[in-house]
């Protein structure tokens, strides 16, 4: 299998795990140190340090009800990137953002997450 393969297939688990909220999912495709650093100032803005603290990252944006829909998985030379349209709604507020997760792959797995948004406010009113 070629990088560019091995790259989609990672990109889809971890699309697939978080739609269906399998966390060791999301776990077992994670280095140790893995991170993942998200913009804004909300409850989940700033880096998750380590596995562990990204998986916990997946099940808090998770729990807000999110529909995670994959509009394109992207794959450079060496990583791969997901383009998500993100929608989610409460009685206060709505959520509608488009954003590339971006993911620095080292031997086959996730070393670390960086995620792109289309509207940081609308993120800081959601994730209060």
């Amino acid at each position: 299998m070629s990088d560019n393969e091995t790259n989609l297939a990672l990109g889809r688990s971890f699309h697939q795990a978080l739609v269906s909220r399998d966390w060791d999912g999301i776990r077992v495709l994670l280095h140790d140190d893995a991170t993942w650093t998200l913009p804004g100032d909300n409850t989940i803005s700033g880096t998750a340090e380590n596995a562990d603290a990204v998986v916990e990252r997946a099940q808090r944006i998770a729990s807000y009800g999110l529909d995670f829909e994959l509009l394109h998985l992207l794959v450079s030379r060496e990583n791969m990137a997901l383009s998500l349209h993100n929608t989610a709604r409460r009685e206060d507020a709505v959520l509608d953002e488009y954003l590339a997760t971006v993911c620095r792959v080292h031997e086959g797995k996730i070393a670390s997450i960086e995620t792109y948004l289309s509207d940081v406010p609308g993120m800081n009113a959601f994730f209060v």
